[in-house]
């Protein structure tokens, strides 16, 4: 019996390691592109360094797919052999001429330990941080016989000017803007908040990109629950790649599928410190110049920082314009429909008349109308953003007068859905966001779809529904229509109106900060009773 148990043993081991075997022939065999996938060297398996500067460098160039911009160049010290490596489109060649090969071939007799005390230097051991550093854009030094390596960093640095934002425009303020440097954006926000509470943390974001990602609160305001689902949801992201603010966008979002951004997108420190001050967290992407805002809710969208550098009642005027933008850049292509389908003995007898000859010589329906101008309006506005700047201001003429007054001589549309359509336009570009006058630009499409079936039944019911929808939204747990709903009438202060700025003495409770005090009530205390 036990011999009859060692030969299944013995059978059993040798199945396994020939199926084994097998498994490793087929997937040497099998190319590259049938399935495998790369897979960063694992640190722990990462051999040391060796003495041989040969054996190191042949690692390397393993490690790197013998990639060719992978540069040797020979320094010997102090009587040994010595190589630099670097990858030649990552590096600053006058740092590493300044910095590294005139200290070596200078002095000679110092220790090497004390020798590049310029650069930020590191020694290190295994061969897995030397590879990982010269994708960083750093330079590794040899040194034959020694057991290790040092690290130096001399990764080049390409950035452009902080300009204002094109997007973000202000009349009054601060004409500077983030740009695609991480520790750039950085500065310019420490330098408006000189705080020791402001708390910045660092991750990193896509398998092959190892994307910096700068997760940026306020300590002693941000609420610990909401720093916390945000800093998850940042380590949750599984890509091989991420390389724009887009992507974190919409892998951290609440409800992906809403038409309605749940992050404010700005380029503008003055906007990003004013929402950290108020409780807010700050999400940034090296390589990108747009900071999201998390968490947010509808009317942020609709807010400036022109409305806090100008006087309060003038601002709030043109914030309450700007809400009525939003209701009539999506209502009104389907009020003219409803209207003129369903509903025209609403209209006054001498506009009905107006109305009705203009209708005459259009062989379509409203709807039909709408649609055709509106698509033709999209296809102008993407063709003036693609096209260079000088060629685009002539496509909006050539669009506006010539298209615009042929297709109504044709007998395409009428002037009415003419002027419907170019008051929408106008009311959706006063929306300071993109991303939410997109959203209302869709909008507008289903709901001239229920004008021209159900007439202002219709309307209605699509109302209701948006309603509904905005009432159940939420951005990091922050209600989107806060402070409607739920109601807070002390939030109402800097909503449809912005109070002035001394009555502004308590943070939004929409991004549940730790202090809900900002400004004391004695702000205007030098005024005095003349009693």
């Amino acid at each position: 019996m036990a011999n009859l148990l060692e030969h299944l043993m013995d059978n059993e081991s040798k199945g396994v390691f020939c199926m084994s075997l097998y498994r490793k022939l087929l997937r040497a065999a099998r190319s590259p592109g049938q399935g495998d996938h790369l897979t960063d060297p694992d640190p722990l398996k990462a051999p040391p360094a060796s003495d041989s500067i040969a054996v190191n460098i042949g690692y390397l160039q393993h490690a790197l797919c013998h990639t060719e911009d992978l540069k040797r160049q020979p320094l010997p010290f102090a009587g040994r052999d010595g190589t630099l490596v670097y990858l030649e489109s990552l590096v600053d060649q006058d740092k590493i001429q300044l910095h590294v090969v005139q200290p070596l071939h200078e002095n000679t007799s110092q220790e090497l330990d004390n020798l590049f005390n310029i650069l930020e230097t590191t020694r290190e051991t295994p061969l897995d941080n030397a590879v990982k550093a010269l994708i960083q854009g750093k330079c590794v030094y040899f040194l034959e016989g020694l057991q290790g390596f040092y690290i130096l960093a001399t990764e080049a640095v390409y950035k452009r000017s902080v300009e204002e934002p094109q997007n973000e425009g202000v009349i009054r303020g601060p004409h500077y803007g983030f740009i695609e440097v991480l520790n750039v954006n950085l500065f310019l926000i420490r330098k408006l908040i000189s705080s020791p509470y402001l708390t910045v943390r660092y991750f990193l974001a896509g398998t092959h990109t190892q994307t910096r990602i700068a997760v940026v609160y306020m300590k002693n305001i941000a609420n610990d629950e909401l720093v916390r689902e945000v800093e998850e949801r940042i380590r949750a992201i599984s890509a091989d790649a991420v390389l724009t603010t887009g992507i974190v966008q919409e892998i951290t979002e609440d409800h992906p599928f809403s038409m309605f951004p749940q992050h404010l997108a700005t380029e503008r420190p003055d906007r990003t410190a004013s929402s950290l001050m108020e409780g807010r967290v700050a999400i940034i992407t090296d390589g990108s110049p747009t900071v999201l805002i998390a968490p947010v809710t509808f009317f942020a969208f609709y807010q400036s920082p022109d409305d806090y550098n100008g006087r309060w009642i003038v601002s709030s005027f043109v914030r309450m314009i700007r809400m009525f933008s939003f209701l009539l850049a999506f209502t009104l292509p389907a009020l003219y429909i409803g209207t003129v389908s369903f509903h025209p003995d609403i209209l006054p007898l001498e506009l009905v008349h107006t109305i009705k000859s203009s209708l005459e010589r259009v062989p379509f329906p409203a709807i039909v109308e709408a649609m055709l101008l509106e698509l033709i309006f999209e296809l102008l506005r993407e063709a003036g953003i693609r096209l260079p700047s000088r060629v685009g201001q002539t496509i909006g003429i050539v669009g506006g007068l010539v298209i615009g007054d042929a297709i109504v001589r044709a007998g395409l549309v009428s002037y009415t859905m003419i002027i419907v359509v170019s008051l929408t336009a106008i009311a959706s570009f006063l929306v300071p966001s993109h991303e939410m006058s997109s959203a209302v630009r869709i909008l507008r499409f289903p709901l001239m779809i229920a004008a021209s079936i159900f007439g202002y039944v219709g309307i209605a019911f699509g109302l209701m529904l948006l309603t509904i929808h905005l009432c159940k939204l939420e951005s990091f747990g922050t209600p989107y229509f806060s402070p409607f709903a739920p109601l807070r009438i002390k939030d109402m202060k800097d909503v449809l109106v912005r109070f002035p700025s001394w009555l502004l003495n308590a943070r939004p409770h929409d991004a549940d900060p730790k202090f809900m005090k900002q400004e004391e009530a004695t702000s205007r205390s030098w005024k005095r009773d003349e009693d």
